[in-house]
């Protein structure tokens, strides 16, 4: 089996450290631990780590004036031309000089390392604002909308100085946001280039040797995050502001919608989010199929600042959302590492074949959303997607079944939230799921299950090639109580047959004893994911009847015995919900028309 076959099982951008095998996971955290050491024997306090990505670090401290800084360490063992963007990165960001962009401080490279130092940013990023509070208000979107503009009005002009610059990677996770000042400041400049074209087009350098070499025949742009990029930098077109003003428009959008992507503008509609009307045409523009289109909306938000700046608003509690399926709460203290786990994704691809890939496609993030589980899905699909894998970035566990038939969609879950604060954002992810998987047009079914990555199990192969377990590991599960359900009513392992986009068989004694477990009454989810010399045992389950507990716990025993007897690689899992709660929405293909009202004295 190929390595790339299960490499679409994971939603989260950031693999947790307890999904890693020891060792993998033990180089990392003794890594950032001399990273930690470093930063204090250099003088700084207050270290904490406040960021991670698929090239390196970033570390947060205080020096000894006082001084917020960020360090951004690249990840040593990646190879040199890794090193050298990191390089490239801070010479462009020292080519800014924007009261809204924290400057470059310095960089350094020691032993092999790359190390960058900036300015701190006050404030949380964007992304885990939308998080923490769910929508955002018109206003606020508004305010974001012009302080972006400002930057980029700055950076895309030329000057004696320097080339005109694209930041190429806006998203909401780059900007913070500072909310006792309402300042917003934008970060990560790793995908920043020089543009190579004005928003018309025309080729932006006067050096005539310039024009006529291949590098303004070669695309130089970088991919930024293809949730937020538009189609011109994702298909490897040359470096125009236009890429930046998409990213403004996913941003705006993806903040003022709860989401985590742009892909579900056609059935969220920018017109549907409450904003003042200039906006929602704004980004109505900007996410045209037409390029002229686009060109115009990025023209107009150039040409009339005035009015967006002069843009009356008046505070209004927002209408009260109505959940479209229940989520249950748990207020424990307990810190829990969400993954979602998902299959079945093959039904939503539009077409099964392998796209060509971009001049840029060599780029880690590239092969690593786009290529792997995004490849060949519409709009609406992805977006419905990247609705599952936000439901991760809360403390959440439970399970999700959706079947589309003809006209209508049912929807059995079990989700509880383990953070009452958060309810009102979460539940603002769930309708999102809920609309964009009613505007999909399918027969067939997907399931998500949602655990918690610290509750893993990881085994690997002894001195005689078989998987075997460590004396004191265990498969974790909860006891409660739960009112009487009739037995009908409970969901079975097996109702819906075998799945046809998991590829690991599992050997039959485990399958046998999995069937034994089913007659239980308990809830939750078992995957095994089988790699060649490691295996993980993702789990969450809780049982609920008490007097079962031994003979439960038996046949979790019986199951890590039997690991033993596994010959195959790839991923089985079982999700099992503790009763029958369909929910039925009829097709929707679009939310309707609700925009901030003209006049603010009838709010």
């Amino acid at each position: 089996m190929k390595p790339n076959q299960i490499q679409h099982f994971y939603i989260p951008e950031d693999q947790s450290i307890y999904l890693l095998a020891s060792q993998d996971a033990q180089k990392i955290k003794n890594w950032l631990h001399l990273c930690e050491r470093e930063l204090q024997r250099l003088g700084y306090r207050d270290i904490e780590l406040i960021g991670k990505g698929a090239y390196g670090f970033a570390f947060a401290g205080i020096d000894s004036l006082g001084h917020a800084l960020v360090f951004k360490f690249t990840r040593i063992d990646l190879p040199q031309s890794i090193h050298d963007r990191l390089a490239e990165e801070a010479y462009m960001l020292s080519q800014v000089s924007h009261p809204n962009v924290p400057k470059c401080i310095a960089f350094e490279q020691v032993n092999k390392q790359s190390i960058l130092v900036m300015e701190r940013a006050p404030g949380i990023d964007l992304e885990q604002y939308s998080i923490r509070y769910g929508r955002i208000s018109p206003k606020m979107a508004v305010s974001i909308m012009l302080q972006l503009l400002d930057i980029l009005t700055h950076l895309h002009q030329t000057t004696d100085a320097r080339e005109a610059i694209i930041h190429g990677d806006i998203k909401p996770s780059n900007l913070i946001w500072d909310e006792s000042t309402q300042r917003l400041s934008l970060i990560d400049w790793g995908s920043s280039v020089f543009a190579q074209t004005d928003l018309h087009g025309k080729l932006t350098t006067h050096n005539v040797l310039s024009v006529m070499s291949d590098d303004l025949q070669t695309s130089n742009a970088r991919l930024g995050d293809i949730y937020f990029i538009g189609d011109e930098q994702l298909n490897g077109a040359l470096s125009s502001p236009s890429f930046d003003y998409q990213g403004l428009a996913s941003t705006v959008y993806a903040l003022s919608s709860a989401q985590g992507a742009r892909f579900g503008y056609q059935v969220i509609t920018p017109n549907s989010l409450g904003l003042p009307k200039m906006c929602a045409d704004l980004l109505n523009a900007l996410f045209d199929t037409a390029p002229e289109q686009r060109l115009a909306g990025a023209l107009y938000l150039q040409n009339n600042l005035y009015y967006l700046q002069n843009t009356v608003f008046r505070e209004y509690a927002l209408e009260a959302h109505i959940p479209l399926i229940p989520c249950y709460l748990e207020d424990s203290q307990r810190e829990i590492e969400s993954v979602v786990y998902s299959s079945r994704k093959s039904f939503l691809r539009e077409q099964d074949t392998d796209i060509e890939l971009s001049v840029i496609a060599n780029d880690a993030q590239f092969a690593r959303y786009y290529k792997h589980y995004l490849q060949g899905m519409g709009n609406t699909e992805k977006a419905f997607i990247a609705a599952v894998s936000r439901l991760a970035k809360y403390p959440v566990v439970g399970g999700l079944a959706i079947r589309w038939q003809a006209n209508e969609i049912f929807v059995d879950s079990h989700l509880t939230l383990h953070c009452p604060s958060l309810l009102t954002a979460f539940e603002q992810t769930l309708n999102n799921m809920i609309t964009l998987a009613r505007a999909i047009h399918r027969e067939g079914v997907f399931k998500a299950c949602l655990f918690d990555a610290k509750d893993t199990l990881h085994i690997s192969r002894n001195v005689s090639g078989v998987f075997a377990k460590q004396a004191n590991q265990q498969i974790p599960f909860d006891l409660k109580s739960l009112k009487e359900v009739d037995k009908s009513s409970q969901h079975s392992y097996f109702e819906d047959g075998d799945d046809p986009d998991e590829q690991l068989i599992l050997p039959e004694i485990m399958r046998e004893t999995i069937e034994k477990m089913n007659n239980i009454h308990h809830a939750g989810c078992i995957i095994f994911e089988v790699h060649q010399e490691h295996l993980k045992i993702h789990t969450n389950l809780t049982l609920f009847e008490s007097e079962k507990a031994p003979l439960f716990t038996s046949y979790l025993e019986r199951l890590l015995q039997s690991i033993s007897f596994i010959d195959d690689v790839g991923i089985s899992g079982f999700m099992k919900l503790p009763y029958k709660d369909t929910r039925r929405f009829t097709q929707q293909a679009r939310i309707p028309d609700a925009f901030y009202p003209r006049n603010i004295k009838t709010i």
